[in-house]
């Protein structure tokens, strides 16, 4: 059984549907149902532990035998509360599930982190480009409650090793119907500045969970998840002269690559992207 928290959501509802195309049995925790009567879905607040205790235990006999936890359950970005509740929120969730994980024995967790680590929303520029997981710079409330879980991650790796804890720093989740748009972004570079004209399509973003949890790996992992391609038709090269001179260049940058980096998901877990906007509005 794997349980996916926030399988409701835009990333989990993808996350839910591909573990169970790949012969998994899932189930969702949440506080919003389903909008799809077939998935097993059970409501728990897990800023609660003893909800978070259950979720992952045993709740009638929807969920027994947890082997896999994927949590997605958070305020989602900056701004959608007051900071203190965000940080709240995401911080003590995050840790309910880490620690319910470890006194129920489960030994596999991959969660979201995100893209705001990075820097987002880059008041002086990035530190380089391609950003990578080298890189921590908080700026929010939301980003630093992200940087908090991946710290608490090492600790709880530390304490026991052989517990895998994965955290994947997504890029701006993005659903198919959401493509339709993309192209009116090249009238003004400055409009997706903010995350270095990056996006995960939902649907990567599940293969990246699915492939962490089928990885051999031990202990706490961070990688950058994001599509191959940015938003843009323009260059990265001319991009940053424009938006963000001066800029340093880790390595060469092809024309239109994400510029979140995705070497390290790509030779670690094998991660491959499978879509991209491009190829939804020119099939239109």
């Amino acid at each position: 059984m794997i349980i996916v928290t926030g399988g409701s959501g835009q990333a989990g509802r993808a996350c839910v549907r591909d573990l169970m195309e790949h012969g998994y049995e899932v189930t969702s925790i949440d506080l919003t149902p389903p909008t799809d009567k077939t998935v097993r879905f059970s409501r728990a607040d897990l800023t609660d532990f003893g909800q978070a205790m259950a979720a992952l235990s045993m709740i009638d006999e929807r969920v027994s035998k947890v082997t896999g936890v994927v949590h997605l359950a958070a305020i989602r970005a900056p701004g959608l509360a007051t900071n203190h509740v965000t940080f709240a929120t995401n911080t003590i969730s995050t840790y309910n599930i880490f620690e319910a994980a470890r006194q129920l024995g489960i030994k596999n967790v991959v969660w979201a982190s995100s893209e705001t680590v990075f820097g987002i929303p880059y008041p002086q520029g990035p530190a380089y480009a391609p950003v990578d997981e080298e890189i921590e710079r908080p700026e929010t409330s939301y980003s630093l409650s992200k940087l908090m879980g991946e710290k608490m991650a090492e600790q709880f790796c530390r304490w026991d090793p052989e517990l895998k804890i994965v955290g994947l720093r997504l890029s701006n989740v993005m659903d198919p119907e959401d493509y339709e748009r993309f192209p009116a972004f090249e009238k003004d570079a400055h409009a997706r500045k903010f995350n270095l004209w990056t996006y995960i399509d939902a649907r990567d973003a599940a293969q990246a969970a699915r492939l962490a949890l089928e990885s051999d790996l031990k202990g706490a992992h961070v990688f950058g998840i994001a599509n191959a391609d940015s938003v843009m038709s323009r260059s990265n090269e001319e991009l940053l002269d424009e938006v963000y001179p001066g800029t340093m260049r880790k390595r060469p940058i092809e024309a239109n690559e994400s510029l979140i980096s995705i070497d390290k998901a790509h030779k670690v877990l094998g991660y491959e992207p499978k879509y991209s906007w491009r190829d939804h509005v020119k099939a239109r």
